[in-house]
């Protein structure tokens, strides 16, 4: 009896497929490899609460030094640009007219005590010859007035001379504070004057004189910052009203950093209406005058510290609809997300104030890779700079060694 035809080959064909299926099975691709990462390992940490403002320079003291008498000037005593003491001469301006004043008052003056001299003689006279009957009281009365009206007028001449005395003084203009005279503002020959209205007395600016040691640094900061600040300040940080312990430091329009570092001695109460900022005041020790009135500088005010924050590097915080993020590597070595709060930096790191806690390992590198939820492959992160000391340190051994093969 024959076999069935169709029996072999159907065997063959079974046979190939099972091999075929063995074959798909041993080239099927592996899973890839988790991403290598970087991380940081944080810890809760005080760090100071500060913010980069631009301030301009002004005087400590500032005077402008004006005629106070009218006249032609006659000379410039000082020195421009030199230091010049409280009280000491200026200007002098001509003093011929308010000289001749003063002694035309001084000889009325004595007319008049001369006229009071003989009133009170007389009326004392007087006096003694009433109760005798040898004048009347009428008389007595007369004399008596007499005596008064002359005194009174020797009064107002004694006030009429010291006013001419001042004038006359006011011919020689003296510094009213002590500081830096500036450049003289008329020239010799030229007639000053001095004018009084209701608005009040105004006279020829001559010259102005600053005291500039110490100096003044006037900044600005937006009313919603100020408010972040104060916010921001915990139990156990510097207050803000504590103006001895705000400390300013600025940095010159040359990018050098100055020498002394000055102190917060003004902060208004009231926000501007017209910029939404607040007027800051510090003062900083300026010896050698190098910081002048009216220059730009830049400006780092320490407004205290903020307690037990986190910082991180820049380049770990994400974004998105969210809003701010980290990545963290957990406890199986899975990317972890955490929400996070960043409003404020410091240097090169976000100050991260809620979402982390100490130990939280945060990733800072290989982040285009890493996947919430997804396995990592986690190393110690190490700044740029720290890496390229660390990359320079290395460089003689390594050479040493290849010398030595």
């Amino acid at each position: 009896m024959k076999p069935p035809p169709l029996r072999m080959p159907l065997l063959c064909l079974g046979l190939i497929a099972l091999a075929a299926l063995a074959a798909c099975e041993k080239t099927k691709p592996s899973a890839p490899p988790a991403p290598k990462v970087g991380f940081v390992k944080v810890q809760t940490q005080n760090v100071p609460l500060t913010r980069q403002l631009v301030g301009r320079l002004s005087p400590y003291y500032s005077a402008n030094v004006t005629a106070r008498v009218s006249g032609v000037l006659l000379r410039r005593v000082y020195t421009e640009g030199s230091q010049v003491q409280q009280g000491q001469l200026l200007f002098q301006i001509d003093p011929t007219f308010y000289k001749t004043q003063l002694d035309n008052d001084l000889a009325l003056m004595a007319q008049d005590q001369a006229t009071y001299i003989n009133d009170k003689v007389t009326a004392q006279r007087n006096r003694t010859l009433l109760p005798v009957g040898s004048v009347s009281q009428q008389t007595v009365d007369n004399s008596d007035a007499a005596e008064r009206s002359a005194l009174a007028k020797v009064k107002a001449d004694e006030a009429t001379v010291e006013s001419a005395k001042v004038n006359l003084a006011y011919t020689r203009v003296t510094s009213p504070i002590t500081g830096i005279a500036g450049q003289q503002l008329v020239t010799q020959g030229a007639v000053v004057g001095s004018s009084t209205s209701d608005a009040g007395s105004s006279g020829t600016l001559l010259t102005t004189v600053q005291t500039i040691d110490p100096v003044y640094v006037n900044f600005t900061i937006s009313a919603a910052e100020l408010v972040t600040l104060r916010q921001a300040q915990t139990s156990g940080s510097v207050a803000l009203s504590q103006q001895n312990h705000t400390s300013v430091q600025i940095s010159l329009p040359n990018g050098s950093q100055y020498s002394s570092v000055g102190t917060l001695d003004f902060s208004d109460v009231a926000v501007n209406a017209t910029t939404g900022a607040v007027n800051l005041r510090a003062v900083v020790a300026n010896r050698e005058h190098v910081l002048l009135p009216g220059m730009y500088v830049t400006l780092t005010a320490n407004f205290g510290q903020q307690n037990n924050v986190i910082l991180v590097p820049q380049q770990a915080l994400q974004r998105d609809t969210i809003g701010a993020y980290l990545l963290t590597v957990g406890p199986d070595n899975k990317a972890v997300r955490k929400d996070v709060v960043a409003d404020d930096s410091d240097g090169n790191n976000w100050i991260i104030t809620k979402g982390l806690n100490d130990g939280d390992q945060v990733i800072v590198s290989g982040l285009q890779s890493a996947r919430e939820g997804q396995p990592v492959d986690p190393s110690a992160w190490q700044p740029p700079a720290a890496a390229s000391a660390a990359a320079a340190a290395s460089a003689p051994a390594v050479a040493a060694a290849g010398k030595a093969q």
